[in-house]
């Protein structure tokens, strides 16, 4: 296609002297660099703008994720930890373990700045009317804090999994006074219907 275009307009030069023939030549050089030059701009900055945003989803999605198993493994062993505790100082009941079964994990929400924007413009339709749109946009970014050297994301808030069961084997279990005590006690704590909490008798 080059070679086309420079074959014409030496072609159509042929009855102008040689130097309005490489003035000719030459604009048409410099506007194809400077074409070229703006086509790769915008080509590279939109793979950077995909690119950022892409990676600011991901450092999202992982601050979540990581909050998520630390706090998770952390409330569900101390729930477990508190029973066997107060289990234990029940009279007859002995030694205890106890494991507690969830429908989730813990859902934590972070701290966000966030920052919205609205655009109101006004069209035209065909009959005349004129009809007010109202565009909202809101970014979100997690807040972190500085902890010794390394950021984490800030807390705002714990939702807390949902209990479905429990499990209880006490040395005392196989006294139905004490088992029906075990049963009690773990359904105060945890709030789930006694059909959902089994308890056997701790093997020796």
């Amino acid at each position: 296609m080059l070679k086309d275009k420079i074959k014409q307009i030496i072609a159509k030069g042929e009855g102008v002297d040689n130097k309005k023939k490489i003035e000719n030549l030459a604009v048409f050089l410099v506007i194809l660099v400077i074409t070229l030059v703006i086509i790769n701009v915008i080509w590279n900055g939109d793979k950077n703008s995909g690119k950022e945003e892409e990676e600011t989803n991901s450092n999202k999605k992982l601050a979540t994720q990581t909050l998520e198993t630390s706090n998770n493994s952390t409330t569900q062993n101390e729930l477990s930890m508190q029973l066997e505790e107060i289990l234990e100082k029940i009279d007859g009941v002995g030694k205890v373990k106890v494991l507690i079964t969830y429908s989730q994990t813990n859902e934590i929400i972070p701290m966000y700045n966030e920052e919205t924007s609205q655009k109101d413009t006004e069209e035209k339709d065909t009959s005349g009317g004129t009809r007010k749109v109202i565009e909202t946009d809101v970014s979100k970014e997690i807040i972190y804090e500085e902890n010794s050297g390394s950021k984490e994301p800030i807390t705002k808030s714990i939702i807390s999994p949902k209990i479905e069961g429990a499990i209880i084997t006490a040395q005392g279990a196989n006294n139905a006074t004490t088992k029906a005590n075990i049963i009690q006690a773990v359904e105060a704590v945890t709030g789930i219907a006694s059909h959902k909490i089994q308890v056997f008798t701790m093997s020796n």
